[in-house]
């Protein structure tokens, strides 16, 4: 088991903090919002808070660390349904329900959790997909590069996250990317929310 640094594992903290106050600052998009920032709030601080206990000298907790994955693929999974109106335009929740009992189901039977992984990927990118759009829709240039900024971090991440043998240099430069990564998906739901918030003009605001 790695020796981690207690620096290392507090700062592990901080994307998944920001991952979630991204998600809810999306919140007025859908009553489901908060119900997905919940999911990745928990994912976040299954994998930071095993990595806390064992840098303090704690137990191996590996249910923590193995629970990233499998509530990281339920909540962007609920994000994706939440900002995605053709999705819930069909007759039933089913369309995503299945495949992702499915994948659960497969990570459990292997016990590895890859097939959380690869289904965490593809419903990123679909959020991704649909925040780009969204912000293209409001005029957000900025807010759209920012989120596929969000969106390359992930596919960085992915392989990274994935390598068996996990150094402290390599994960002090997957942390990093990965703070980076979450910072720009919080300042561009930001900016998406400012939007929102602000007032249509109207009449003599509007000539």
């Amino acid at each position: 088991m790695t020796d981690y640094p207690i620096a290392l594992a507090a700062e592990d903290f901080v994307p998944v903090a920001l991952t979630a106050a991204g998600v809810m600052l999306l919140r007025h998009r859908h009553p489901l919002v908060p119900a997905a920032a919940g999911l990745l709030l928990a994912g976040g601080f299954a994998k930071a808070g095993w990595k806390l206990i064992v840098a303090l000298d704690g137990p191996d907790l590996p249910w923590l660390y193995h629970a990233l994955f499998p509530l990281l693929a339920l909540g962007f999974t609920v994000l994706a349904y939440a900002l995605s109106r053709d999705l819930r335009r069909t007759p039933h929740a089913a369309v995503l329900a299945v495949p992702l009992s499915a994948v659960l189901a497969a990570a459990a039977v292997l016990r590895d959790t890859w097939p959380a992984m690869v289904w965490t990927i593809i419903a990123v990118t679909v959020v991704a997909v649909l925040l780009v759009r969204a912000a293209r829709r409001e005029g957000d240039v900025l807010a759209a590069v920012l989120f596929g900024l969000w969106l390359a971090g992930q596919y960085l991440l992915g392989p990274m996250a994935a390598r068996s043998e996990q150094s402290i240099a390599l994960q002090w430069v997957e942390q990093s990317c990965n703070t980076v990564a979450q910072a720009a998906f919080a300042f561009a739901a930001w900016r998406l929310a400012r939007t929102a918030r602000e007032p249509v003009p109207t009449g003599k605001e509007a000539a």
